[in-house]
């Protein structure tokens, strides 16, 4: 019998980046490395789990931004070319280790490894990796839960009620649409959480999110049981807390897992080392050097001096820390069981990225530590929040404190000297977003110029690609600031052109332009984004009964034959 569960969550979240209007974009790189990296890992790795009969449970989270990129049949085709860039590459790579013991074998697997993603992405999937991470949750292996539009940080987006409803409402209707069914949970961007933004939750049909520990232990009244299991928020949705130890011992690249010696060392890639000439055809075509994904070292220790990558010894580390992470989680429960009156849950949420991306093997951990809990313990088991809640859905009530997962906790992450001049061009144009959706949806309900509905949903898209944190982001950590600035200052300037072509009723004259942002800007191309603005709008509140009867009947033995074919 167990004593308690693990929810291992996963954070899956890119910006949006899609530049047509240049052949090369070095800054879409960032959605083709996590693809090869992370995202076909990920997924080999359920498939095996899957065929070998491993019941396991994973949260996940795909945001718009990221669904509608690994969706997109322009980005689709230039992650093709990437790959098969790469795959070139790699085959020059085999040949000329060919005479070196040390680095042969290693390009070899890349060369494998990468043809292995072209076979997954183009033939098994047809380029469509959602629909992929779709399947296992209609098997009932994965719980992909719902986020923002585009990741917006809604404490600070709060001063206009608006833009969170917004940012909430357009995140979950986008789920929707793409997996068929409602979210049942939802991933606050940054788990940035304020008190009231769980009534918009509800609103919109949410019924749990996540926070970090000190949301919950500083809660009032405090929680019973701490982060060991969920509190209600007076809305009724339930919070999360994260369980800082387990945390820690895989996100800290000093103190946990990812910085052991033997697993490979990421900061040392063929494409900043190798001769010019050679990785020329293969970095930026402006000759700027770039990752590659080909790398041959270990990390070996603290110093510049490093060792050949041994793949076998990190496999072993692999499977040893994931062993370590599980007899450590045993401890805890059994520990907690006898001081809590019902089966604690131990919340461990990661960015997906970290794993296979930024930790080479994270993705084999996953897979060494779902096969330990399965087949060497009866203690512990995974599970999703819902299923957690269906077990308990009795619960204390209390109001987290304001909190996110950034450093030091709350709002400095994304609030600070770099980055604070965003908030006054966000807030003026979340309330003159307002003020048009106001103005024109009465000229648009009675049959209204479509002219005018484009540019209103173009204005909505505009401001929520602006509101996203990756931007704050990006100038508080200084890599690709300049980047980062002309996204915020292109997305407010095509907003504010949008707003005064409508107040003054020009926009007649700028369609050319208008088409051309909107091929530019293409998110949420289907949906009516203004109307989530409007004073008038009112939610769809979706039961939980009815996301019950909503829910595709999926045959599971006929899917487990369709990923081993």
């Amino acid at each position: 019998m167990y004593k308690g569960y693990l929810c291992l969550m996963l954070h899956a979240h890119l910006p949006f980046v899609r530049h047509p209007e240049e052949e090369y974009f070095l800054e879409e790189n960032w959605l083709y490395e996590a693809i090869t990296e992370t995202y076909v890992p990920l997924i080999q790795m359920f498939e095996r789990l899957v065929k070998d009969g491993v019941d396991f449970r994973i949260t996940m989270s795909l945001t718009p931004p990221l669904a509608s990129m690994l969706q997109d049949p322009f980005l689709q085709f230039r992650y093709i070319r990437h790959l098969e860039k790469l795959i070139e590459l790699a085959t020059k790579e085999v040949e000329r280790t060919g005479y070196d013991s040390r680095f042969h074998g290693i390009a070899l697997m890349y060369h494998r490894r990468l043809l292995e993603a072209k076979e997954l992405y183009v033939h098994r999937y047809h380029r469509d990796l959602v629909k992929a991470f779709k399947l296992f949750q209609d098997m009932g292996y994965i719980e992909i839960i719902g986020s923002c539009a585009t990741h917006g940080f809604l404490p600070l987006l709060s001063v206009n009620p608006s833009d969170v409803k917004a940012q909430i409402h357009i995140g979950v209707d986008h789920y929707t649409k793409t997996f068929g069914r409602p979210p049942k949970g939802f991933w606050l961007p940054e788990c940035g959480y304020y008190a009231g933004v769980d009534q918009v939750l509800k609103e919109a049909g949410i019924r749990y999110f996540f926070v970090d520990s000190h949301g919950i232990l500083n809660a009032d009244p405090l929680p019973r049981f701490g982060v060991y299991a969920p509190i209600y928020c007076p809305s009724g949705v339930a919070a999360f807390g994260r369980d800082w130890e387990s945390s820690k011992q895989v996100w800290s690249s000093k103190e946990g897992y990812p910085g052991d010696p033997d697993y490979r060392e990421y900061y040392k890639d063929i494409g900043y080392e190798l001769d010019y000439d050679y990785v020329k055809p293969y970095i930026h075509p402006a000759g700027i050097r770039v990752n590659t994904g080909l790398k041959y070292w270990r990390i070996t220790g603290n110093s510049e001096h490093k060792e050949p990558y041994v793949p076998d010894w990190a496999r072993e580390k692999a499977a040893q820390h994931a062993g370590n992470f599980m007899y450590n989680r045993e401890k805890q429960i059994e520990h907690l069981s006898y001081h809590i009156d019902r089966k604690p849950i131990i919340i461990s949420p990661y960015d997906a990225e970290l794993f296979g991306h930024w930790w080479f093997e994270g993705p084999m951990w996953i897979e060494f530590l779902a096969r330990k809990m399965y087949y060497d313990q009866k203690t512990i088991k995974l599970i999703t929040p819902s299923e957690y809640l269906y077990e308990y859905p009795t619960n204390q009530m209390a109001v987290p404190s304001t909190s996110s997962w950034g450093y030091k906790g709350y709002n400095e992450v994304w609030i600070e000297g770099s980055n604070d001049w965003l908030y006054r061009h966000m807030h003026k144009a979340g309330e003159r977003m307002k003020e048009l959706a106001d103005k024109f949806s009465p000229f648009l309900e009675k049959g209204g110029g479509s002219i005018y509905k484009r540019a209103l949903n173009q204005a909505a898209r505009e401001l929520v690609l602006a509101q996203s944190s990756d931007w704050a982001f990006i100038m508080k950590t200084g890599t690709m600031v300049p980047y980062a600035h002309k996204r915020a200052k292109t997305h407010i300037g095509r907003f504010t052109r949008i707003y005064e072509s409508l107040m003054n009723r020009t926009i007649n004259l700028d369609r050319a332009w208008l088409a051309e942002v909107e091929d530019r800007d293409n998110l949420f191309y289907d949906m009516d984004c203004a109307k989530y603005y409007t004073s008038n709008f009112k939610p769809k509140i979706v039961s939980a009964k009815k996301q019950s009867r909503e829910r595709s009947r999926f045959n599971r033995t006929n899917n487990a034959k369709c990923l081993t074919s």
